[in-house]
């Protein structure tokens, strides 16, 4: 692809590997006034010493100062292992009126690149892949919003968020809803998958329901419409 953001990620993942595994997420607490403002901040430190790290790995490289241009993958592969969470998931996820209706090759072709990398290899090469892979699909939500890719690279995150990889549950569960609202006729597991995590992982009884019951009401596949109208007749008699 001769994209010039492309080639950027391109660069970009051929000297990153990966980030590393986040405890499992707590329940957070209220966000401060200034904590909107701090998480902006964050994100984009984040962004700039990427981007400056990038760019001294070519300088180098052009230079041909070799040892130098080691020094920078290795800084940049560690920050990729850094545990990154979304603080606000407003500044994380894309808004829910997305209308991803065009054929865009760009963003097939990426989406084709991560689908390379997920779930693939075993201990850090795994979760090494699932990075990459997320990376990826980040990419696409970002330049390509237009494509109709996006309720499918919205499940593929939440299934990457949900992973052992990461164990981002609020992000996963998220991801999801996107994927749905995204495409309300999506025949992915997004439906029940954020229900199970409404109701197992985060003890949300309200969204768990209410998950549950968009799969009894939209679903098709039989599996799914009674593992979800089980589980809320076991709701309905629960206190």
């Amino acid at each position: 692809m001769a994209n010039g953001g492309f080639k950027t990620v391109l660069v970009l993942f051929a000297v990153a590997l990966a980030a590393g595994v986040p405890h499992a997420q707590t329940q957070p607490a209220a966000g401060k006034p200034n904590d909107l403002e701090l998480v902006q901040k964050l994100i984009g430190i984040r962004r700039d010493y990427q981007k400056t790290l990038e760019q001294l790995r070519v300088h180098y490289y052009n230079a041909q100062d070799l040892e130098r241009m080691r020094w920078a993958e290795e800084e940049l592969r560690h920050f990729h292992r850094i545990p990154k969470h979304a603080f606000i998931l407003d500044l994380d996820v894309p808004p829910q009126n997305l209308n991803g209706n065009q054929n865009t090759p760009e963003a097939n072709k990426l989406f084709m690149w991560a689908m390379q990398y997920k779930d693939k290899g075993w201990g850090n090469d795994y979760t090494d892949n699932q990075r990459r892979a997320e990376l990826i699909f980040q990419e696409i939500l970002t330049k390509y919003p237009q494509s109709n890719k996006i309720d499918e690279v919205a499940f593929m995150l939440g299934d990457i968020y949900e992973s052992k990889a990461y164990k981002q549950y609020y992000r996963a569960a998220e991801y999801y809803m996107r994927c749905v609202q995204w495409n309300i006729k999506t025949q992915s597991e997004a439906r029940i998958r954020a229900a199970r995590i409404y109701d197992k992982q985060l003890n949300n009884r309200a969204k768990a329901i209410q998950m549950y019951r968009e799969v009894t009401s939209h679903e098709t596949n039989a599996q799914r419409t009674q593992e979800a109208q089980k589980r809320l007749a076991e709701l309905s008699g629960s206190k």
